[in-house]
């Protein structure tokens, strides 16, 4: 038998443009889509690490990320670049493969759940008797027959009725999501820079639902001071603001986007690091940024409450572990009897995730 001896593999290198452009998709989220200063960062990096040689050199990068499409000159008449939409694609498939690895397409995009009948949507592996009403196109042909040699024996071998067995059917259901982001001046205080995750947790996820789940919808919202819904497109611009944390204007703004939708579940994943320390009220403020204020805690478990009775799970995604929230977000957790976690900011769009996906829960 003829065959063939490997004697090496050689692995194709990465370019050197694929090697940088990597490093600025990170950069440029870091630095909510300044170019002139991702660049500047690039550049800094270059000089300490060598990023670059003579032959291809940071300037040579940034003309062919031009070439590419993935820069453009502003028409603002200042001058500076801006990235396109092909970049902002580009960041979100950098974030769902960092977050959330390799995913495969989906061809439907549905949340399977444990219900079974005769009406559902794609075929399980379980397996019952046939019964009046089952479709003929359900009946699992080899495992019918294997029935009857079982009951009849293989020598006086025959197909009756009681030995039909027909393939299950499993329901699936769509998936509504809100997903709120925190983006009060907390998020970047203390040294610790916890936007730019939330923010490549809210593409990664955006980028997974409408690769997998095409079904499903997902809302982004921020709050401060107020609570507003932002563009997928807009996420990589993203920035805190010199906010208060208005929680209960970002769970009323969720509840109505949820209100609207048909989907049979809706949850909300809110990720956040500060209690709540705002309301609105009348067209006015009311701020307290000393403890948990009762008038303003109150509100909030208002609100989770009314989500309870809505069927809006809400899962609390705490990008901080500071002990004293703890009581506050049981108590909040409870009052929707949702979920929470004390995540910090390692392995949080691998909770996200795995907790969207673990979604299988059909709700009418």
């Amino acid at each position: 038998m003829r065959g063939y001896r490997f004697t090496h593999f050689t692995v194709q290198a990465k370019s050197k443009f694929d090697e940088l452009f990597k490093i600025f998709k990170q950069l440029i989220t870091h630095t909510s889509g300044d170019v002139d200063e991702a660049l500047d960062w690039m550049k800094e990096l270059d000089k300490e690490y060598e990023l670059t040689n003579k032959d291809y050199t940071i300037n040579d990068f940034i003309d062919e990320l031009k070439k590419r499409g993935y820069l453009r000159n502003k028409n603002d008449g200042k001058g500076g670049m801006s990235i396109t939409p092909k970049t902002e694609q580009e960041i979100r498939n950098n974030a769902l493969e960092h977050i959330f690895g390799k995913l495969k397409k989906g061809a439907s995009g549905n949340h399977k759940t444990k219900f079974t009948g005769k009406n559902g949507e794609e075929t399980s592996d379980d397996l019952r008797v046939f019964e009046f009403g089952d479709s003929p196109q359900s009946i699992s042909m080899i495992d019918s027959i294997k029935q009857a040699q079982i009951n009849n024996g293989v020598e006086d071998f025959q197909l009756t009725e009681n030995d039909l067995l027909v393939s299950e059917q499993e329901y699936k259901t769509q998936t509504a999501t809100v997903l709120m982001i925190d983006i009060s001046h907390s998020m970047i205080l203390y040294g610790e820079d916890r936007i730019t995750p939330a923010k490549m947790v809210a593409m990664a996820m955006a980028e997974m639902i409408k690769r997998n789940y095409s079904k499903d919808s997902l809302d982004i919202i921020v709050f401060g001071n107020d609570a507003w819904p932002i563009k997928l497109k807009d996420l990589p611009y993203l920035q805190v603001g010199p906010y208060h944390t208005n929680t209960v204007a970002g769970l009323e703004l969720a509840m109505s986007i949820l209100r609207k939708k048909k989907a049979s579940n809706k949850q909300i994943f809110m990720i956040t690091d500060g209690k709540p320390s705002c309301l609105k009220e009348n067209g006015e403020y009311y701020m307290n940024s000393n403890g948990l204020d009762r008038r303003i805690v109150n509100k909030c478990l208002t609100l989770a409450a009314a989500c309870k009775r809505s069927k809006i799970e809400i899962t609390t995604f705490m990008v901080a572990n500071d002990s004293y929230l703890q009581n506050f977000i049981d108590e909040f957790t409870e009052a929707n009897q949702g979920k929470a976690y004390f995540t910090g900011l390692k392995g949080l769009g691998e909770m996200i995730f795995r907790d969207y996906t673990n979604n299988k829960r059909k709700k009418i």
